[in-house]
């Protein structure tokens, strides 16, 4: 396989994941069990769904948006995320989900950063106090473009990604994990190597931006990836949601996605079981899906699944993958 099929199978693995896990997005434990039991495959939003209500099965969300949103803008800047450019587009990317009466806004951290560069706020202030995933689960295109041979400058490419909403020690070092493990899935590593690449790039994007407090990303990845294959796999959902932890905290949803993927179950499995989590589930099944998608390529993901995804949500992943890679340097 090429390094066209392993980012395209990235992309293609962080829709899938978010798909699966749109309808129990922000959901209990208790209330994804009484709408839809365990996720095995792609279903419509229940009754309980909030944020997607009345989204069919396939569909997906901002996380997928988002990243198809910094593609773009990676590729009409020849590389480099404009800060400027990319404050402007997420402005104009919310409004036009308001306007659509669409519940599936920006996130907290980032929605408090347009807010102040409305208010004013110099853009490279304002993801000065950016802790959650909003980086992290659009971050897979930066991975795409960016070789994970030189840590430093692909979290420099990361950091710049999150200036304007999640410039934080914590915001970089979990986008700085995922486009470290897709980057490294893109040149051939396995799922090990790409995790031990996601732990080493999180150790150098946690000493960069403001300081928050927090745990840290690094270490918590380190520890999750020997404990969690030691729970039995009945328990592992509940271990994940009570001890890891998934609410939008990049200390918790990062790391669960990566824990997810260090079980070395078969993709498919391992994003159903993100879905069924409960907390930000489509978030963590999209990265575990764009890591799992680099390192498997196309064989990852079960015959038409993709094509569902890019049908019901009118995209061509292979149109993004195309000029995303030509900016990636080679060996």
């Amino acid at each position: 396989m090429t390094p066209h099929d392993h980012a395209l199978a990235a992309l293609q693995g962080l829709a899938i994941g978010d798909a699966l896990g749109m309808p129990t997005q922000s959901m209990s434990l208790a209330e994804i069990r009484a709408d839809h039991g365990r996720i095995t495959g792609f279903v419509d939003a229940g009754p309980r769904q909030r944020i997607a209500h009345g989204m069919p099965a396939a569909s997906v969300t901002d996380d997928t948006e988002q990243a198809v949103l910094v593609a773009r803008l990676l590729v009409e800047g020849d590389g480099r995320l404009d800060p400027t450019r990319f404050a402007e587009a997420l402005i104009a990317w919310e409004r036009a989900m308001a306007a659509k009466g669409s519940l599936d806004l920006l996130g907290p951290s980032t929605k408090t950063a347009v807010q102040r560069i409305l208010d004013g706020v110099p853009v490279s202030e304002a993801g000065s106090t950016g802790t959650t995933n909003g980086a992290a689960m659009r971050i897979s295109p930066v991975g795409i473009t960016t070789r994970a041979d030189d840590l430093e400058a692909l979290v420099d490419a990361v950091q710049d990604a999150c200036r304007v909403t999640h410039d934080t020690g914590l915001g970089i070092a979990g986008a700085a994990a995922v486009a470290a493990a897709v980057s490294a899935g893109i040149d051939g590593a396995s799922r090990a190597e790409a995790l031990d690449v996601a732990v080493a790039a999180a150790r150098i994007g946690e000493r960069r931006g403001h300081w928050v407090a927090g745990a840290s990303i690094a270490a918590k990845t380190r520890w999750a990836r020997g404990f969690l294959p030691t729970i039995p796999a009945d328990e592992r959902i509940a271990t994940v949601d009570g001890v890891i932890g998934t609410s939008v905290a990049s200390q918790e949803s990062v790391v669960a996605a990566l824990a997810l993927v260090s079980l070395d179950l078969d993709p498919w499995e391992t994003l159903c079981t993100a879905a069924s989590l409960g907390g930000d589930t489509d978030t963590i099944a999209a990265m575990a899906g764009a890591v799992l998608g680099a390192v498997h390529g196309p064989s990852a993901w079960p015959d038409g699944a993709a094509e569902q995804v890019e049908r019901v949500n009118d995209l061509r992943f292979a149109d993004v993958v195309t000029p995303l890679l030509a900016l990636r340097p080679t060996a």
